[in-house]
């Protein structure tokens, strides 16, 4: 007799939010070195939208069930697994499969690892579903005192963060770091690790209602400029003329020509939102001729996902979250999403009824 079916949002044809449906599927196969995990939270990522409506097709394989970004209690743990049991509270990293073995996953860069499989793009095993299988290598124990509502987005929106604040840009303190998309699931935490590092920190949004919560993350300058505005000269009119000396760039494509002028002489350019698939015009002497260099971010190691629970146990930075909604309404999460609604991230919860 097979294992009862479980309840998960599955997407079988590119679409618009309609495009996600509750079924009932079979659970994912344990493999070898899978942990089974009954999830208590997912957060909803941009990264979802493009996948479900097509934008994204790079490792896409559908019928598929969407989401990354999870926490749970291990349920059941393949026999080579060593580092969790049954009981164990985790979350997870992007990914569902590394390696090990390469020179990127040997090197602490697996994010970058060519047999990566990223969670909730390929088959039916995400995080909008009741259960989900990970590797061990990309799970992680949530420490005491770290919810796990919280934890689901510990390596989203936080890790990535991490990545581009600390270990990409190495932002030093009393450097000047601008953060666009300064509202959203990434920005607002990406505003607070800034500000954790000594940085004066110059913050960019498009709605006026995210404001106070920008403030409050941290954020000494708060710009208001819509989608496509430049607001390079309000950032240069802030730091005196000079521009800032990192901008880390969660948006892409609709801020890219500002955030250029933005920078200071010898500028670090971070780009980590950019899934849109839109083109942008650039004159290489642009960067040249300023001395700025441009850095991408991909997600998060293991690793950094350990160190971001750590700066969330001791307090040191709050997740923000705007919603907790039941799996069913994982079309309304993705609506909010697309309106660029949400002040930090959403959260679809199975255990959480409709009604």
């Amino acid at each position: 007799m097979g294992e009862r079916a479980m309840r998960a949002m599955v997407v079988r044809a590119p679409g618009g939010p309609e495009a996600l449906a509750l079924e009932e599927v079979p659970p994912p196969a344990l493999r070898p070195n899978d942990a089974r995990i009954r999830v208590e939270a997912c957060g909803v990522c941009f990264h979802d939208v493009v996948t479900r409506n097509g934008t994204y097709r790079r490792g896409v394989r559908m019928p598929l069930i969407p989401g990354h970004e999870v926490s749970g209690v291990v349920e059941s743990v393949g026999p080579a697994v060593r580092r969790f049991r049954p009981g164990d509270r985790v979350c997870t990293v992007q990914r569902r499969h590394i390696c090990g073995q390469c020179r990127h996953c040997r090197s602490g860069r697996e994010t970058s690892c060519p047999e990566q499989e990223f969670l909730g793009d390929l088959d039916l095993n995400g995080g909008y579903a009741e259960l989900v299988c990970v590797e061990e290598d990309n799970v992680a124990k949530v420490p005491e005192g770290v919810p796990l509502d919280a934890a689901a987005i510990a390596a989203c929106a936080i890790g990535t963060e991490l990545n581009a604040v600390r270990d990409v840009a190495a932002v030093r303190a009393g450097e000047r770091v601008l953060v666009t998309g300064a509202g959203g699931g990434l920005g607002v935490h990406g505003v607070q690790l800034a500000r954790l590092s000594g940085a004066e920190v110059v913050a960019v949004t498009g709605t006026p209602g995210k404001v106070a919560a920008i403030r409050e993350a941290g954020a000494e300058h708060v710009v208001l400029a819509r989608r496509g505005e430049d607001f390079s000269a309000a950032v240069k009119a802030i730091t005196g003329g000079e521009g800032v000396d990192v901008a880390i760039d969660n948006v892409g494509s609709a801020t890219f020509e500002a955030t250029r002028r933005s920078l200071a002489e010898g500028g670090r350019w971070i780009l980590v939102g950019q899934l849109t698939g839109e083109f942008v015009r650039l004159n290489p002497a642009q960067l040249f001729l300023r001395d700025l260099t441009l850095r991408s971010v991909k997600s998060t190691t293991r690793a950094q996902l350990e160190d971001a629970l750590g700066l969330m146990r001791r307090g040191l930075v709050r997740p923000v979250i705007a919603a907790a909604l039941p799996l069913e309404a994982a079309a309304e999460a993705h609506r909010m999403m697309e309106r660029a609604a949400p002040t930090g991230r959403v959260l679809l919860k199975p255990g959480l009824r409709a009604g």
